[in-house]
């Protein structure tokens, strides 16, 4: 049976944002599975993450501290439909990321990860894929904030968007 996925990361409430965006909300009330890969920066965000989702697959980012630390790993696994994804916040520089992954990784299908802010999906060697869904309140660089929906089915990801968030006014 196919589960929906919403990916996020880096929503830094509220630190950058008041709230993360109404669309993403209304993502993750109607997904099955929503990961967070870090750096929500107040718990109470990760309170109403925890109401809003059926199931939550999160961890700490390198803003996150006392009862953030206390509650989420560092790394998170889970399988999903036959998909061993795993979770971290940090993944190290640009360069040689998908062979540094790949060895850190090697019994995974997915990686999910954070901290850029720059949305990112690729494949590594070994066939690791690995993705970032940028941050949805916090564009930096980007010309515009993101999260990721996707479809787990069959031991594979289906219908993998990247959703622009427009910048608030």
């Amino acid at each position: 049976m196919p589960v929906s996925l919403v990916l996020t990361s880096d929503t830094h409430v509220p630190q950058r944002s008041r709230d993360v965006p109404h669309s993403l909300w209304a993502a993750i009330e109607a997904a099955d599975v929503v990961v967070h890969a870090g750096d929500w920066v107040d718990v109470a965000l990760l309170d109403q993450f925890e109401r809003r989702s059926r199931r939550l697959v999160a961890v700490h980012g390198n803003n996150d501290h006392g009862p953030l630390r206390e509650r989420l790993p560092e790394v998170a696994r889970v399988e999903i439909e036959g998909i061993r994804l795993a979770v971290v916040h940090e993944t190290g520089d640009r360069a040689g990321r998908e062979a540094r992954c790949a060895a850190r990784f090697p019994d995974t299908d997915v990686l999910v990860f954070g901290h850029s802010h720059i949305p990112w999906d690729t494949t590594a060697a070994n066939g690791l894929r690995l993705l970032n869904p940028g941050s949805p309140t916090d564009r930096r660089r980007q010309p515009h904030g993101t999260f990721v929906t996707a479809t787990a089915a069959d031991g594979a990801l289906h219908d993998l968007t990247f959703h622009a968030v427009p910048p608030r006014s």
